[in-house]
């Protein structure tokens, strides 16, 4: 799961995404500096660069517009979400991996999914398998939200309704992931 981005690390992100679906290339380094009022270049690129370490894009500082957004497919106002880590096909194929969504659907950067492999009785039969549900580990948990779990033994991740003290509704060794907050259900799976 991605680090929560300071106010200005989101503004460049969102610029970054804005930037490149109108102009097919990215910003250079000064072209996000001149957009911010951001006089250094230096300070720009330590923008950039812990918006690597973060996990939103890869970096080449040795080339002016040398970023690359990770999970990006070329949609306006739109954010790629990516998958839980376990959840993942694989350390090669993550970043082909990500759902690109609207922003407006999104409560923030740190979002996740998960895509429903065994369907439990916790969320009343509305979610089906095949099912991609989208998980705030920001958002804290209000009795009968239901919230993502991840099973301390089998590893998998497991939806359960938060009873109030605690997310979860038994006394497992599970850890809470965070609090549902979209369900996404496709008509239909493309080969890859």
């Amino acid at each position: 799961m991605p680090e929560t981005l300071t106010p200005i690390e989101r503004k460049v992100y969102h610029y970054l995404l804005d930037f490149l679906t109108a102009n097919t290339y990215q910003p250079s380094v000064r072209e996000i500096g001149r957009e911010f009022h951001i006089k250094s270049t230096k300070t720009v690129s330590e923008i950039l660069q812990s918006l690597a370490r973060k996990g939103f894009i890869e970096r080449d500082p040795s080339r002016s517009r040398g970023v690359r957004l990770l999970g990006y497919q070329a949609a306006g106002r739109t954010m790629p979400v990516p998958p839980y880590p376990s959840a993942a096909p694989g350390p090669s194929d993550t970043r082909t991996a990500y759902l690109t969504l609207d922003r407006r659907f999104l409560p923030n950067e740190r979002v996740f999914y998960v895509r429903v492999e065994n369907v439990g009785a916790a969320h009343g039969g509305a979610i089906l398998e095949g099912d991609y549900v989208l998980v705030d580990p920001v958002a804290s948990a209000s009795p009968g939200d239901l919230c993502a779990e991840r099973d301390g033994t089998a590893g998998g991740v497991t939806l359960r309704i938060a009873d109030g003290a605690r997310p979860h509704a038994n006394g497992s060794s599970a850890t809470v992931l965070g609090k549902v907050c979209g369900v996404f259900r496709p008509f239909c799976e493309l080969a890859d």
